[in-house]
């Protein structure tokens, strides 16, 4: 779960410093000439629409991930209930068998 929760955290910081190069391009394009303007507006566009994808495309990947986790831990909780009184029965026989072992002895 905390591999998940890194990997959530390193790809939103990567879109985060995706939209600071964007921004950092706009910038530069308000300084520059006409030309190299448009042709900078061009590949700012072409990058937001990449961001764009890939912000859909990771919240796609991450709401699969989160349903996959949600699938198999209801799974696994019928199994852990019935691990759970398996143990529970395990410890109350071990308890009579140290009480039996006991009594004998006296």
């Amino acid at each position: 779960m905390e591999e998940k929760k890194s990997a959530t955290q390193d790809m939103e910081k990567v879109l985060k410093e995706i939209g600071d190069k964007i921004e950092e391009l706009v910038k530069k394009g308000a300084e520059a000439g006409s030309d190299a303007k448009d042709e900078i507006e061009k590949k700012i566009k072409e990058l937001k629409e990449n961001k764009t994808t890939l912000e859909a495309e990771f919240k796609k990947g991450k709401d699969i991930l989160e349903r996959e986790f949600k699938e198999r831990s209801d799974d696994f909780k019928p199994k852990l209930e019935e691990s759970k009184g398996l143990f529970k029965e395990g410890l109350k026989q071990i308890g009579l068998a140290f009480k039996a072992l006991f009594a004998k002895k006296k």
